[in-house]
């Protein structure tokens, strides 16, 4: 742990952290590198060659630290030095400025909230930690970098928000037609400048694939700089470690159980990274809608990617989960270690709703389509574990999903952000999903 005093930590350097690619056929990259190239050339994932180790001071002082120290001496050690700690502590400031409450719902179930940043959504502190990593690299650079993100609700708005304005920055945001909120698209929609919004008729999954096709375009690249904002890159997903140590800063019992509303499974990959860096949790349960690839696996073995299918939790309709593999390679594809601390299942539209309802009648909590799976798993599972209680990740605001409303017969407090949201105009390219149409957008945006 690094010692900070006052408002910095020291001006010193961390070692260095290598990063290698889950497919095994890439150099290693330092933090700097992988950010900026993020993804390896042969597809795969950048992953931490060694897993940071916190120590037990850290932990004994953790209810009493503030939250962007405990940010700072998390994220330090994957960092290795391609950023100065002053610059460093900056960036960890600026990106958990936001509240990250625990609510209690019942005597068993706790939700962390995390609508609580600009955007209303969890993505806000990846995107945030990212923005301004890149910004820093991009400065020690000529020519635009072009920032390609695929998403399926709330990943464009996060970006499209997060590196809004920023010089020297161009974003592409590619989404699936009819299928995110009206709220989610006029996030990714309305902020022009130097956000460019393409409207793929497609779904995620098709989306993702262009933008993964984008970032292993070597001749693209020759002609303009790209790199993702996805939380395949390594800038967007170690930091959402962040708050599952502020979950645990507020804790006051035994290791809780951990239900993750799991879609393209960042979320669930960063919480399990931080339980192996030493935050006491007893068990995580991926928490998947219809889409349900990854319980499948976990009863059968075999690992089979399937088109999408669209559902009330719509940002977790994803049919091939890119961040399972780092889940994989946490646990050292050991699956048998990976099915001791960690349980999956899948949560049907009409458990969802019917959990929505029950919890709002019944605790007076209105819980989001996706809260609302990881509810309904973690319930169950408490049913059959009567000494544990759990948290969830309440990962959006219910005011960004249209069917919220109607499903608990209630209208939900509509924040100053989205009533101004309402007055915008959608700016927005409306197209078939094919790369080279894309691709000409992208090098147009490079000029």
């Amino acid at each position: 742990m690094i010692t900070s005093f006052g408002d910095a930590p020291k001006l010193n350097l961390a070692p260095s952290m290598q990063y290698f690619s889950t497919n095994r056929r890439s150099p290693e990259a330092t933090f700097e590198q992988a950010v900026l190239r993020g993804q390896p050339d042969d597809k795969g994932l950048y992953f931490p060659a060694s897993i940071p180790k916190l120590t037990d001071e850290f932990f004994q002082r953790l209810h009493a630290r503030a939250e962007d120290e405990i940010a700072f001496d998390v994220i330090r050690p994957y960092i290795g030095g391609s950023i100065p700690d002053e610059k460093l502590f900056e960036i960890c400031r600026e990106t958990v400025n936001f509240p990250f409450p625990l609510i209690r719902i019942t005597d068993d179930i706790s939700a962390l909230e995390l609508f609580h940043g600009p955007t209303l959504a969890f993505k806000d502190v990846g995107a945030r930690f990212m923005s301004r990593c890149l910004r820093h690299f991009s400065a020690e650079r000529d020519g635009k970098t072009i920032v390609i993100v695929a998403t399926s609700g709330d990943t464009g708005g996060a970006v499209a928000n997060g590196f809004h304005d920023v010089e020297g920055i161009e974003v592409i945001i590619l989404y699936p037609k009819d299928r995110v909120s009206k709220v989610q698209e006029l996030q990714l929609t309305t902020l022009g400048g130097n956000v460019t919004t393409l409207e793929l008729h497609s779904s995620f999954d098709e989306c993702q694939a262009i933008a993964k096709q984008a970032l292993a375009d070597t001749e693209l690249q020759k002609q303009a700089f790209v790199t993702s904002a996805n939380s395949i890159n390594v800038a967007r997903w170690l930091p959402q470690q962040f708050y599952y140590f502020f979950a645990l800063k507020e804790w006051q019992d035994e290791p809780p159980v951990i239900a993750v509303p799991s879609g393209n499974f960042g979320n669930l990959a960063s919480g399990v990274l931080a339980n192996m860096s030493g935050l006491p949790v007893s068990h995580f349960i991926a928490a998947c809608n219809a889409n349900r690839v990854v319980p499948d696996f976990f009863e059968t073995g075999d690992y089979k990617p399937k088109s999408s299918v669209a559902t009330l939790s719509n940002a977790m309709d994803v049919g091939d989960p890119s961040n399972f593999v780092r889940v994989l390679e946490i646990f050292g594809r050991d699956n048998s270690e990976l099915k001791r601390r960690m349980s999956a299942t899948s949560v049907s539209d009409e458990q969802t709703a019917e959990t929505m309802r029950y919890v709002h009648s019944n605790y007076g909590y209105v819980l989001d389509p996706h809260g609302a799976v990881a509810y309904s798993a973690l319930s169950d599972y408490l049913d059959d574990h009567t000494a544990a209680r759990g948290i969830i990740l309440e990962t959006a605001h219910p005011v960004k999903f249209d069917s919220v409303s109607g499903i608990i017969g209630a209208d939900t407090a509509m924040p100053a952000s989205i009533k101004d949201l309402l007055t915008k105009q959608k700016q927005v390219t409306e197209m078939e999903p094919n790369y080279e149409a894309v691709r000409e957008v992208i090098l147009e945006k490079a000029k």
